[in-house]
């Protein structure tokens, strides 16, 4: 498939969700790499909505840390521990957090200090063993909802149905199962 990046911002967030789902399983057909497919739905996300900071941190060593991963935005921190701000909440409980505020979240790591909001989705693979956390910042309070947590959710299904055999170079597996 040709690489076409969507700029979904005027669309319902349901219909834009539903678009954005479909072309990223078109795009990701036959990929068969996961850091592959972490870049590509980083820039897809990421471009399709606008946001300040999209991207994965991976489980490298599971049920302790995080390490930033494919990613577009600024520069992102490069570890975070489990259990520690809204990435290693989600990864530790093994469940997407929605923080309206991140001023409001206690622990809240400030990578980019404009950063408002953030959704955290955890991302699973065939077995329910945790990869990584999918991380996403607004400028803008109140910027993620009920929505964005079934979208993104429904998107990053793809590491969980992936064929068989999807290497898994540079990224640990934990087992934590999904919630």
């Amino acid at each position: 498939m040709s690489e076409i990046t969507l700029d979904l911002r005027a669309l319902p967030k349901a219909e834009a969700y539903a678009q954005l789902n479909e072309h990223v399983r078109a795009v990701l057909a036959g990929v068969d790499d996961r850091v592959t497919a972490m870049a590509t739905v980083s820039c897809l996300v990421h471009h399709a909505f606008g946001h300040l900071w999209t991207g994965f941190y991976r489980v490298v060593e599971p049920g302790r840390l995080l390490r930033v991963g494919p990613y577009q935005g600024t520069l992102g921190c490069l570890e975070i521990p489990f259990g520690r701000g809204v990435c290693g909440t989600a990864a530790a409980e093994g469940r997407t957090v929605v923080v309206e505020d991140v001023h409001a979240f206690p622990g809240h790591i400030a990578c980019d200090d404009r950063s408002a909001s953030e959704i955290v989705v955890p991302v699973f693979d065939a077995d329910g063993a945790l990869l990584a956390v999918f991380d996403v910042d607004a400028t803008t309070t109140g910027a993620f909802d009920e929505e964005d947590r079934v979208g993104l959710e429904r998107i990053l299904a793809w590491f969980g149905s992936a064929p068989a055999g999807v290497a898994t170079a540079g990224v640990a597996t934990a087992g934590v199962a999904p919630a």
